[in-house]
């Protein structure tokens, strides 16, 4: 059975900008050989601008947080909601890892197209 690997990265600003930046990080983590868990998908459904479905997402997100065996940690700046999560893993003992560009740019090539 594959790792379970939590995706962390921004979601709110450019929603649709970092929705294409999830599928990149997404598809990384599937040609790393892991499971993503991707949270900003819940987005397609649910208004991140509305602060009540934005929780319902950071609330299912976290439902989901509890199966993983890592998350992986993407992305220049850590946002509000990113810190949130990241606390959650550090206080469940969750494993946490830093992917860079360079890292994604060697599994996937470069740029922000899949």
């Amino acid at each position: 059975m594959k790792k379970k690997v939590y995706i962390c990265a921004p979601l709110g600003g450019n929603v649709q900008q970092n929705l294409e930046r999830a599928i990149r990080f997404a598809t990384y983590a599937l040609r790393s050989g892991v499971a993503p868990v991707v949270p900003h998908f819940y987005a397609l459904c649910l208004d991140d601008a509305d602060p009540k479905q934005r929780e319902i997402g950071m609330s299912a997100g976290l439902s989901l947080l509890w199966f993983c065996d890592e998350m992986w940690i993407f992305g220049d700046k850590i946002t509000d909601g990113m810190r949130e999560e990241i606390r959650f893993c550090q206080n469940m003992k969750i494993k946490t890892k830093r992917i860079r560009e360079k890292e994604i740019k060697k599994i996937i090539g470069g740029g922000e197209s899949r």
